[in-house]
């Protein structure tokens, strides 16, 4: 596995604990459907937020948010409508990311809620 790979799978794992520590409950991790894969599917107070993980190891300009493509946006959403239909949930759905900054000078870890909107 390449060093980015073992990098993501870390900042997935912090996401995890992030998201527990917040009273989170994790529903599902790595959720695939056709080409789109959801990073972390959590639940709190009756809202399922639809959690994408972005890590960093270097600080460069561009924000790691901004780094998310209406492409990419596009598989989230229909891997998230693939996910409600077949587990029939009914409840309201948020699209999140956890930006991760970690490096040997800093670490930060950034929760946006609702970053992005499926319609």
């Amino acid at each position: 596995m390449g060093k980015h790979n073992e990098f993501g799978k870390e900042g997935e794992e912090i996401a995890v604990n992030f998201l527990l520590e917040k009273g989170y409950r994790i529903l599902y991790r790595n959720f695939r459907y056709l080409k789109a894969e959801i990073d972390i599917i959590a639940e709190k107070d009756d809202i399922v937020a639809i959690v994408e993980v972005r890590a960093r190891s270097n600080d460069q300009i561009i924000a790691i948010a901004d780094t998310i493509t209406p492409k990419k946006i596009k598989l989230l959403v229909a891997a998230a409508d693939y996910y409600v239909t077949e587990m029939k949930l009914d409840k309201e759905i948020r699209f999140d990311i956890i930006a991760i900054l970690k490096n040997k000078k800093l670490f930060k870890i950034e929760h946006m809620e609702s970053a992005f909107y499926h319609f």
